[in-house]
């Protein structure tokens, strides 16, 4: 077949649209990519240089109906949609898949006026506005968590869980993944894997660094911390006297999965997709602006199945943060349990069961 993916503009929407494409073209298909003009899709293009076909689409996040801005949205949208079209009749797709966002719209429209089978992931437990409006023009709501499922009445579904690349599923010794990071005292010491995923990590790193001083004996840290904190970070690492990595980001995030005990993350589906793949148990602080608080609303499917303990940002004090994580870690019976639950809600291989979806849904 030849599939167009549509998943730029955020990490949640771009790295599981990668990863259906890896597998895509691991059965024998032809793709064709869909990105937004953002940062963070030129330099996933890049990394997967000669790989795919990639195409870049003007559409950026629907503003207010009244906001001046819609005007600029509404021309931006019309431009989406015609070069879609073009790109479709050179390309003649058998199937559109949106990844979620507003920068799906496009091409999913576009398909449907060419009468093309459309499909859309949706990969939190909470959809957006833009896969409520993508849904209409859907044949298939493909679905993360199969909570969401309620919020699509109207919708064929089926859950397939959120795709992890290729590359994220590989498993490291412990030992071997924290040598990796400079990081030496792995028997004495629990390592915390602390990340604020592509959303923003300032809350986070504010937290972090006033809880510090109290993880010096406990534990070393493996810290990403988003562009903006990268320095002030790694000096209260180094005045509080916690050995710890710091860096802004990290491309090869399996290797910082596979060394670390507990992480302290964003609640993010992608991210958690990752979690639970590695066993990874986790403090989850949801990043308080995410749309329609979706964050919030994943956090819970991980806290009800005792996978991981949520704290909301405003109410996250340095102390208060320090003792949690130190309660988790100093209680083994309870990391074990926790790693347990986690495993038991990653999916098989989500990105092989979408594409198998798409596979038997284009024959019929």
């Amino acid at each position: 077949m030849n599939v167009v993916i549509a998943c730029g503009g955020t990490g949640g929407h771009l790295f599981p649209g990668l990863a259906v494409a890896e597998v895509l073209r691991q059965r024998g298909h032809s793709v064709l990519i869909f990105l937004s003009e953002k940062e963070i899709d030129a330099v996933a293009a890049r990394d997967y240089a000669g790989m795919f076909r990639f195409e870049k689409l003007p559409s950026v996040g629907m503003p207010r109906l009244l906001s001046p801005a819609m005007f600029g949205f509404a021309r931006g949208f019309a431009v989406s949609v015609s070069r879609c079209r073009a790109f479709y009749r050179e390309f003649r797709p058998d199937a559109v898949l949106g990844m979620g966002g507003f920068t799906s719209t496009a091409p999913m429209l576009a398909g449907r006026m060419m009468k093309l089978p459309t499909f859309i992931h949706e990969s939190n437990a909470i959809p957006g506005k833009a896969n409520r409006l993508n849904a209409r023009l859907a044949k298939t709501v493909l679905l993360g968590f199969k909570e969401c499922a309620k919020f699509f009445p109207k919708s064929r579904t089926e859950v397939t869980g959120t795709p992890i690349r290729a590359g994220l599923r590989e498993r490291l010794d412990q030992a071997q993944a924290q040598v990796i990071f400079g990081l030496h005292e792995g028997a004495e010491k629990r390592t915390l894997l602390v990340m604020g995923g592509s959303q923003g990590a300032h809350g986070i790193n504010q937290a972090v660094v006033r809880a510090a001083s109290e993880w010096k004996t406990a534990l070393q840290v493996i810290h990403f911390t988003g562009r903006d904190d990268e320095s002030s970070v790694r000096a209260a690492y180094e005045s509080a006297g916690v050995s710890a990595y710091v860096a802004a980001f990290h491309h090869r995030m399996q290797e910082a999965y596979s060394a670390a005990d507990f992480a302290l993350s964003r609640s993010g589906a992608a991210s958690l997709s990752e979690l639970a793949y590695f066993g990874l148990p986790s403090l989850l602080i949801p990043y308080p602006f995410a749309a329609e608080d979706h964050q919030t609303f994943n956090a819970q499917i991980f806290t009800d199945a005792k996978a991981a303990v949520a704290l909301k940002e405003r109410e996250t004090t340095g102390d208060y943060l320090a003792k949690i994580v130190l309660e988790i870690l100093r209680a083994p019976a309870k990391l074990t349990s926790m790693a347990a639950e986690a495993r038991r809600l990653a999916p098989a291989d989500a990105a092989t069961l979408l594409v198998e979806t798409l596979e038997q849904q284009c024959r019929s």
